[in-house]
């Protein structure tokens, strides 16, 4: 018996002449026919457009960007702005403070740091800001990213609801990241900088700037936390490859470096601790720059064209979210997943739960204060006001090496605060437990840190089970874990461990808070 009936989806010649109309013709018979099988119809190819609602829709960039569902022929392409939440919010975000003075940061005052476009972006109260045409070039080599049902999943968990993800892991370096490593990149060059340098966490934010740099023309350094330095080698390599210089930190090249190693030889270093490192050689150098990959307003402007395109991928599928998943460390894939949605929430056009997941090991928005605090540990950053858990915090070694940072973006702290959003935490097993039934289900193996997104989708998803609402879950797949196989591994061999939260060395890092009367 015939099971699958196989040809191509790529376009027919545009030709008017009898024959093609002919071929045409005959091709739309055998599509109809094909589908009419019984045995076909659940492994109909998911971009195939059809006038019945798609089983499992995809979008990618077929033909690059091109997917079209139903009667709509609707096509994704890349967004062609940035959106900035700030415009949109009722009540405007608290400014980010001078260091030494507590004074409102200036323009001035960030430019040893920064290129004066990207400060421009980081003060910016408009809606929306054009994306540069050199920028649009490098991110078609990967957007737009697919939407993809995850339908496998759904059976497996007998869920009544639709789940999409977002999946950002089609990426040169398989994460969410490039979305804003290529513009911060180019603006430097535009600049006239040279060098530039900078933290990462697990690497992806490392390995993005690297290629990102690679592309146009830039020196870049970077110092990778100690923990996933030693851990992660592929994707230090990859920073290699693409031309970068990789320092463990803490390091002894800097200041701030060589004091936490005094403090702690052994130290497994933390996103603050590197971003000491990174701003204190841009701040001690004329010719270089530093570049950020989370955490600041611009960082999540470039980010929202996750957000965007996937608000029309839905609707050319039908489909509005109930309920929005992502995980949370410094807050990039969520917010940029997730302020395009919240503008739609506050303009009333829909209401879907926004809600962040973050490592029951470093719980910044659960367990955190909503105050002002450095952004590094070594105290050299301006203040900002956000969910902390004290800048010297130094959280445990967990696998999810992006989601060790001790702050969140001051814009989705102040949406927190807002009551705009929620906020949960999941230990690391659960969520490796829910990543192994998501890649036997779907195929994909996640990154570590969207295993909080997908352990929360499966809660949610349960619930629906128990409750038989058919709701409709979207989350991120800010990336691919294949450099994060040796996390796995341990899971697998059932030598994985939730770590420990200790509200004593909280109490002790919140005391080293500057306490501020604003």
């Amino acid at each position: 018996m015939i099971t699958h009936c196989i040809f191509s989806t790529n376009p027919l010649p545009t030709s008017t002449c009898f024959h093609s109309k002919v071929i045409q013709f005959g091709y739309q018979i055998l599509v109809a026919f094909c589908y009419l099988l019984p045995s076909v119809d659940k492994q109909w190819p998911p971009h195939f457009a059809l006038n019945v609602k798609p089983m499992h829709p995809r979008l990618s960039n077929a033909c690059r960007i091109r997917a079209t569902f139903s009667d709509a022929k609707k096509s994704v392409e890349i967004p062609h702005q940035w959106y900035n939440i700030t415009a949109d919010l009722p009540v405007k975000p608290p400014p980010p403070l001078h260091p030494k003075t507590y004074e409102p940061v200036k323009p001035e005052d960030l430019s040893p740091l920064f290129p004066d476009e990207l400060i421009k972006q980081e003060a910016s109260s408009e809606r929306f800001l054009d994306i540069p045409e050199e920028v649009l070039d490098v991110y078609s080599l990967w957007r737009p990213t697919p939407l993809i049902r995850a339908k496998r999943l759904e059976k497996l968990l007998d869920t009544p609801a639709r789940i999409y993800y977002k999946y950002e892991g089609v990426s040169p370096a398989g994460s969410h990241k490039p979305n804003s490593a290529v513009p911060q990149a180019w603006y430097n060059k535009q600049a006239g900088v040279k060098n530039v340098v900078t933290e990462t966490g697990a690497g992806q934010w490392g390995s993005a700037l690297a290629f990102a740099c690679s592309i146009f023309g830039l020196d870049c350094e970077v110092w990778q936390v100690r923990a996933s330095y030693d851990t992660k080698p592929y994707r230090r390599l990859m920073m290699q490859t693409w031309g970068a210089k990789v320092h463990p930190s803490p390091s002894t090249i800097t200041e701030a470096g060589r004091r936490m190693l005094r403090d702690d030889p052994s130290s497994p270093g933390s996103l603050g601790i590197a971003i000491s490192e990174a701003v204190e050689v841009a701040a001690n150098n004329a010719d270089t720059k530093y570049c950020l990959g989370s955490v600041l307003n611009h960082v999540l402007l470039h980010q929202s064209v996750i957000g965007e395109e996937c608000i029309k991928q839905m609707e050319a599928i039908g489909e509005i979210p109930d309920v929005i998943i992502g995980c949370t460390g410094g807050g990039s894939n969520f917010g940029g997943l997730s302020f395009p949605f919240l503008r739609e929430k506050l303009n009333k056009k829909m209401n879907p739960v926004i809600r962040a997941v973050e490592p029951a090991a470093c719980p910044s928005l659960t367990k955190g204060v909503y105050t002002y605090d450095y952004g590094d540990t070594a105290g050299l950053t301006p203040l900002m006001k956000m969910h902390t858990l004290g800048h010297e915090f130094v959280p445990d070694p967990i696998h999810a090496g992006g989601l060790r940072y001790h702050g969140m973006a001051p814009l989705i702290s102040h949406v927190y605060e807002l009551g705009l959003m929620e906020a949960i935490a999941i230990p690391q097993t659960e969520c490796f437990h829910g990543a192994i039934q998501f890649a036997r289900a779907e195929g994909l193996i996640p990154a570590p840190e969207p295993t909080h997104a997908i352990a929360a989708t499966i809660r949610e998803a349960l619930q629906c089970r128990e409750s038989g609402e058919a709701k409709v879950i979207l989350t991120a797949m800010c990336g691919h874990g294949h450099f994060d196989l040796p996390a796995y591994e341990k899971y697998l061999q059932g030598n994985m461990f939730d770590l420990s939260f200790s509200d004593d060395k909280v109490k002790a890092s919140l005391a080293s808070i500057p306490q501020l009367t604003i």
